[in-house]
């Protein structure tokens, strides 16, 4: 894949809608092509319903082809492999947040792909040859993120410093040593790095870093503005937030630009669908269910792929240049729907609550089945400045907000953090389903 340096938009992220359509439509009869000689899966998917695959002949027919779901990836994981063994050049795993691990195999064009997302993504969010990355995230753990940062970083020509997660003090080390201008960070971990700067006199105000790239926690509401966690991080350090979705499965970034006004789709990678619980398309500004169909993937191509997040999709221009469609926030996960008391709710709005008290320093939410078979809340709070009237102030905010309270315990600050951040894990863990499966 070619990349201009010279010019960060792809020409394709510009064009019309009808015109971007077009350029799908050919795309897929190609990527079908693909996965029906090489695919495993796929070809028995399409003998077992009878789909002719000269048929499908645009993005409109794809509702003839049924889903691929996250328990089809788990059963039949290497029956989507594409390529032989010693094509394969690196093996990465998803987080396993929602099931077990998945593997998923990339070849040298795959890694090549991987590296034209995120340069094109860095692009997005103004970050050029000139720059220099600290990175966060890990490299390591069979993790796909941290190598895509990588690759995108080299792709584009910026300097890349290969931090790893925690240790706030070899953070703090890099940045005076190397002056780098951009995180790539979790938003509750950019929180942390400035805690220990208060703590040990930095001044983290006047340092190098102008704006981050924050993965695996929401920046934005569903009305995309600013959530509680990305506003507590501007009134102690006024850099840039740029907001970006991704995930192992589709290889693919959608990365905000400086308007923040959702993630930008890049039409040559994937094929993006937003589904109701029926399977159906849902119109622009609904809630739906992100169901990707991944092009130019060589190792483990996929179809019609729900990844179980629900997100709004919105297809205006932006101000930025780009027509693509653009996707808000995660609102919610599919599996992590809660009906708690006759009321409907998705975590990030309770994290959205947590983040806005102040005497709260973090916490895990719980869910499980109680005695009579339905969802029960608990959150576990740690807070530095406990009062006896705390539990009762908690409660009150989220009957304001959500009209149901959940039970509350509080521990240790350090306790809790071990749970969020346990050692074998990539991502916080902030979200525990205890719930008895059915």
């Amino acid at each position: 894949m070619t990349f201009n340096l010279n010019k960060i938009i792809p020409e394709i992220e510009t064009r019309s809608q009808n015109e971007i359509k077009a350029f799908q439509n050919e795309k897929l009869k190609t990527h079908l092509q693909y996965i029906a000689a090489k695919s495993k899966f796929y070809q028995e998917l399409f003998e077992k319903n009878k789909i002719n695959i000269s048929k499908i002949r645009s993005i409109d027919d794809l509702t003839h082809i049924p889903p691929t779901s996250k328990a089809d990836l788990n059963e039949r994981n290497n029956d989507f492999i594409c390529v032989k063994p010693e094509k394969i050049v690196d093996y990465v795993t998803t987080s396993g947040t929602l099931g077990d691990p998945v593997i998923f195999v990339l070849t040298n064009r795959d890694l090549d792909r991987l590296a034209y997302n995120e340069a094109i993504s860095f692009g997005s969010a103004d970050i050029g040859k000139n720059d220099i990355i600290q990175l966060t995230t890990t490299i390591d753990k069979r993790f796909m993120a941290g190598l895509a940062y990588f690759l995108g970083a080299r792709k584009l020509g910026a300097g890349i410093i290969r931090v790893g997660g925690g240790i706030p003090e070899l953070q703090w080390d890099s940045i005076n040593r190397i002056s780098p201008n951009v995180l790539i960070a979790i938003p509750s971990f950019i929180l942390r790095i400035v805690e220990y700067a208060e703590k040990n006199g930095i001044d983290y105000k006047n340092s190098s870093i102008k704006k981050a790239i924050c993965i695996g926690e929401a920046l934005h509401k569903p009305d995309l503005s600013l959530s509680t966690l990305a506003k507590k991080i501007k009134e102690k350090w006024d850099i840039h937030l740029y907001s970006t979705y991704a995930s192992t499965e589709m290889g693919t970034a959608f990365t905000e630009c400086k308007y923040g006004v959702g993630g930008h789709h890049h039409p040559e990678l994937i094929i993006v669908e937003f589904l109701d619980e029926n399977g159906q398309p849902v119109p622009e500004g609904q809630p739906g269910e992100v169901t990707i169909t991944t092009l130019q993937v060589e190792g483990m191509p996929l179809l019609r792929f729900k990844t179980g997040d629900i997100c709004i999709h919105y297809n205006e221009p932006c101000k930025c240049g780009r027509t693509t469609t653009r996707l808000g926030p995660v609102i919610g996960r599919r599996k992590q729907m809660i009906k708690f008391k006759g009321t409907t709710l998705y975590p990030p709005a309770l994290y959205d609550i947590l983040d806005h008290i102040d005497e709260v320093e973090n916490y895990i939410v719980e869910v499980f089945t109680n005695k009579i078979g339905t969802d029960e809340l608990l959150v576990r709070v740690g807070c530095k400045h406990y009062h006896d009237k705390l539990e009762k102030e908690i409660k009150d905010r989220f009957r304001a907000k959500l009209r149901v309270a959940p039970t509350i315990v509080f521990d240790m600050v350090e306790n809790i953090n071990k749970t969020k951040f346990p050692e074998t894990s990539r991502k916080p863990n902030i979200f525990i389903d205890n719930r008895t499966k059915t």
